[in-house]
């Protein structure tokens, strides 16, 4: 599964905690709650090249919303700050970046059976 198919790719992500986040309160973290729909681009290393991917956010934590034995998690601070850890098996990728109002955007890199792959990744609210 190249590199997680890497990144459900990253992100998904592209977002494990954010450092100072912890217990946010939830009026704070609801800002970013809702449905995003993440592009992952691969610009570097030999992973697919893009995948697009569904992902909730409730209370300031990231969850995949698609299929799949996947362990993901991540976290929204209240000021749009996105940390992902996507895991499957010995594969995983990690992503960083920020979502602010309707889009986001950030980086990710992972390492898997395709060796190690990065890229960007950007959101949308749906």
């Amino acid at each position: 599964m190249r590199v997680l198919n890497l990144a459900v790719g990253a992100m998904t992500l592209a977002w494990t905690a954010i450092a100072g986040a912890g217990a946010m309160p939830a009026a704070l973290a609801a800002a970013h709650d809702g449905n995003w729909s993440v592009l992952v681009i691969t610009e570097k290393g030999n992973c697919d090249k893009a995948y697009r991917y569904s992902v909730g956010v409730a209370n300031g934590q990231v969850r995949y919303q698609g299929e799949g034995s996947i362990n993901f998690n991540g976290t929204v601070a209240p000021n749009g700050a996105v940390k992902v850890n996507i895991r499957l098996g010995e594969q995983g990728a990690d992503g960083t970046g920020r979502l602010s109002g309707t889009s986001g955007a950030g980086t990710w890199r992972g390492a898997g059976g395709a060796g190690e792959c990065a890229g960007r990744w950007e959101a949308e609210r749906r």
